[in-house]
């Protein structure tokens, strides 16, 4: 190569590159260009841990209630709702009133737990009432009894394999989903 032909080819090698940085081109298919004009693509969707489930009940009660006592143990709903007539039955069941006081909307899911105490404040077993003012589709079919907003309903918590006879009880609200 003589020396122009190398002072040109140098030249070139340095003028070419810049010229195509300068115009735009990038050497990429016309696909390419499309999908760098298009906004870029949504963030994942975030998803959240599954729901814990409620704490098992205390073991033993310190101190040991009264006979005939019904607690209410407090939670993330109590302060949503009114329990009121708490009474622990021969059967042995808890029963007793619940107002739902912080909205007005239907209640897709409502937990009552119970657990059964003897004496010495010792667990013997629980029990559950669950309750829902939609349909268990949820297409919102009619629901034609009372409701747990406005004046409320009358529930009952029946024990389940208890193993002794419980002198007390402590109400709890697992799970509460308003509409």
């Amino acid at each position: 190569m003589s020396p122009l032909t190398r002072t040109t080819a140098a030249a070139l090698g340095l003028i070419l590159p810049a010229m195509v940085a300068l115009t735009g081109c990038s050497g990429g298919t016309e696909d390419d260009h499309r999908a760098a004009e298009q906004p870029p693509a949504s963030a994942a969707p975030v998803t959240f841990p599954a729901p814990r489930t409620a704490p098992a009940p205390a073991p033993t009660l310190s101190p040991a209630p009264a006979k005939g006592e019904v607690r209410i143990e407090q939670g993330p709903f109590t302060d949503r709702v009114r329990l009121t007539r708490l009474t622990l039955t021969p059967k042995p069941s808890v029963t007793g009133h619940l107002a739902i006081t912080s909205d007005i909307s239907d209640v897709l899911a409502l937990e009552l737990r119970a657990a059964y105490y003897d004496s010495s404040g010792r667990l013997l077993g629980t029990g559950t009432f669950q309750y829902q003012e939609e349909g268990e589709t949820g297409h919102g079919e009619a629901h034609t009894g009372p409701r747990a907003a406005g004046d409320g309903i009358d529930f009952t918590v029946p024990a389940k394999n208890l193993k002794g006879a419980p002198t007390t009880a402590v109400v709890s609200v697992p799970v509460l989903v308003n509409e």
